[in-house]
């Protein structure tokens, strides 16, 4: 699956009063990994920015007085998101931003956010974990041990970056053990294959892990517990 986690930042809350997008942040996630690949453009929306909105994000109409115009993008930035599943926290918000940018240029009119990507919100999510508590990306952060500690403005692809390591936390890390080793071209005659080890005269050398390294792997898998994943690692222990 490819994920795109994305964040966008605006001169204002609301387009339906002219307000538009200043920065978008997208960051690639491929199979549950971060593959390095993003987009991140800042954009002159050719109107003043707020001053409530400068203090949050920190970006002045001085700052992008030089900067392309989201008609110099639009194109570029459909493409790169165009089948992917976005990630977004509190997605009703940059997707309305996104749709009212996209309504504004001819080469874009016809494009709605949902007709070219399905949409993942974080934030109901985190709702549906967290009920009554606290759920913004500085609390998720807390509780899921997140570094965030070199946020002290909002920006969207630092956010999105932060957003992503926050987000496969939520839905318990990694997925999918392939213990086979095979490659994706190992199954194409259909059914599974077994793989057995060949006994050989030399013996597996056996490495333990160290104290310190139990530990680490307790704490991750209490990570996993509180985030309501399944803990099938657990389990087994008991049951052994």
């Amino acid at each position: 699956m490819r994920q795109i986690v994305l964040d966008t930042e605006t001169t204002g809350i609301d387009p339906r009063e002219g307000h538009r997008i200043i920065e978008i942040g997208c960051v690639e996630v491929v199979n549950r990994r971060l593959t390095g690949n993003h987009f991140h453009v800042y954009i002159n929306p050719e109107r003043e920015i707020e001053q409530e909105a400068i203090e949050i994000h920190g970006i002045t109409n001085e700052f992008l007085v030089d900067k392309p115009k989201f008609k110099d993008v639009a194109l570029d930035f459909v493409n790169f998101i165009k089948g992917a599943q976005l990630v977004i926290h509190n997605a009703p918000f940059d997707v309305g931003f996104m749709d009212h940018e996209f309504a504004l240029e001819p080469a874009t009119a016809k494009v709605k956010t949902k007709d070219i990507c399905t949409v993942r919100d974080s934030l109901v999510m985190a709702r549906q974990m967290f009920p009554g508590q606290k759920n913004n990306l500085d609390a998720l952060c807390k509780r899921f041990g997140v570094d965030n500690s070199h946020r002290e403005l909002h920006g969207a692809l630092l956010d999105a970056e932060i957003l992503a390591d926050v987000y496969l936390m939520m839905t318990g890390g990694q997925t999918m053990l392939n213990l086979a080793g095979k490659s994706a071209n190992d199954n194409e005659g259909g059914g599974d294959v077994i793989r057995r080890v060949q006994r050989g005269g030399n013996k597996l050398k056996v490495i333990h892990a160290s104290a310190d390294e139990l530990k680490q792997h307790e704490a991750r898998l209490d990570i996993v517990q509180k985030s309501g994943g399944q803990c099938l690692w657990r389990e087994f222990q008991s049951e052994v």
